[in-house]
């Protein structure tokens, strides 16, 4: 392992923490407000809606300042954000907080891209598992932070420390980039342009592997914040669960997650290539929410969301490992923030969609369509698999 990234897993870990640990207070947060369940999940989405500029700008800027600049000005912003969030007197306040916060925290590009730069191409999918594990640590342990330190009833004061917790990570995040964290490629310097916004678009548009790559990551991910969005509502109904118990039960979704990056996605993808383990993990995605309204337990509520988890962990880190190893080195930064940006808009627009189904059309139905949704995206996968499967015999 390259020598400079374990600092960098190291702000994953904890930005990712910090960011998580506020994930179970939403729902809760939200009815402080008064707010329906389209608009609690409107606070997910907004934060995807900052994230958008976020990626395509940041992924584009660290190309030209370099990872460590960018990595350790952004998340210093974005725990500022965390503060102002405690006190916002209004849900729209709310809402516009957490665009800007989505914006200075739209860095997972930046972070990748770093990855991209230590790392070699035949290692990049072990390399990637091991940013997913990181990821996964953080998300397993900041919603279980965030539910400890919640209190009962649902008024702003009950989720203000939190929320500051939330923000003071962000924050020893962005000092510890600053400290420890060393450049892999030196930056090219203010005087050097900013690759063009038209660059990645073509380079993508030209690649049917990568199209799909795209298509596959938009419509998975944003699935899978849907279900993050209702999760949380619909345990509420059938469980009576509160923030705490919220909070533990994504103990388990983290887990899901980290133990998939650790033991499984490196000899999976080592075996079968990434294409194959991204059908794979979009199997296990479907079957989680077709099972979670059928048994509907409170044991498998949170066990089928590690499932969930684990096929998230298994298909999307597979996904951004296959682009990061079919892109150039001087695209790593644009192309990623392009693919992250694409994701974020599938974080705005699938959530309230979804939270519209829960409130008129069934508290089950959202686990039910997306289960459709999530088996065509994995006729995407199986054409990605097909290209794949021809590079290989060509190039043999």
């Amino acid at each position: 392992m390259d020598k400079r990234l374990p600092p960098l897993l190291v702000a994953v870990f904890i930005n990712i923490a910090g960011f998580s640990l506020i994930l179970p207070l939403l729902p809760f947060y939200g009815q402080v407000f008064d707010a329906q369940p389209y608009e609690i999940a409107l606070l997910f989405a907004a934060y995807s809606f900052g994230n958008v500029f976020g990626e395509i700008h940041w992924g584009r800027q660290s190309d030209v300042w370099g990872r460590r600049k960018v990595l350790a000005l952004t998340t210093f912003i974005a725990g500022l954000t965390y503060f102002a969030f405690a006190y916002a007197p209004t849900l729209w306040a709310a809402v516009l907080i957490r665009i800007v916060s989505g914006f200075f925290s739209g860095t997972l590009s930046v972070a990748q891209g770093f990855i991209a730069d230590v790392s070699t191409p035949e290692r990049r999918a072990k390399t990637m598992g091991l940013f997913g594990a990181a990821f996964s640590l953080g998300f397993a342990f900041g919603p279980v932070i965030g539910g400890l330190f919640a209190g009962e009833e649902v008024v702003a004061a009950s989720f203000r420390l939190p929320i500051f917790i939330a923000g003071g990570l962000s924050i020893i995040a962005s000092l510890w980039c600053l400290a420890v964290l060393r450049d892999a490629v030196p930056p090219k310097g203010k005087g050097a342009p900013l690759p063009k916004y038209s660059e990645a678009f073509n380079f993508v548009g030209g690649q049917p592997l990568l199209l799909r790559l795209f298509v596959i990551s938009f419509f998975g991910i944003a699935l899978f914040a849907s279900m993050e969005a209702i999760y949380g509502l619909w345990s509420e109904e059938n469980f009576g669960w509160n923030a705490k118990d919220l909070g533990f039960a994504f103990l388990a979704i983290g887990g899901g997650g980290l133990l998939s990056q650790l033991f499984l996605i490196g000899p999976l993808a080592a075996r079968y290539g990434e294409a194959r383990v991204i059908v794979i993990g979009l199997s296990l995605l479907a079957l989680s929410m077709v099972l979670q309204p059928i048994i509907r337990l409170p044991i498998s509520g949170v066990l089928l969301m590690g499932l969930l988890m684990t096929g998230h962990s298994l298909a999307f880190p597979s996904a951004g490992a296959l682009l990061s190893r079919n892109t150039p080195p001087e695209r790593q930064g644009s192309t990623m923030g392009l693919m992250m940006a694409s994701n974020a808009v599938g974080r705005i627009v699938m959530p309230p969609v979804f939270g519209l189904i829960y409130g008129q059309i069934g508290h089950d139905a959202p686990w039910y369509v997306g289960a459709v949704m999530i088996g065509l995206v994995a006729l995407v996968a199986l054409q990605a698999v097909r290209i794949t499967d021809k590079a290989k015999l060509a190039a043999a």
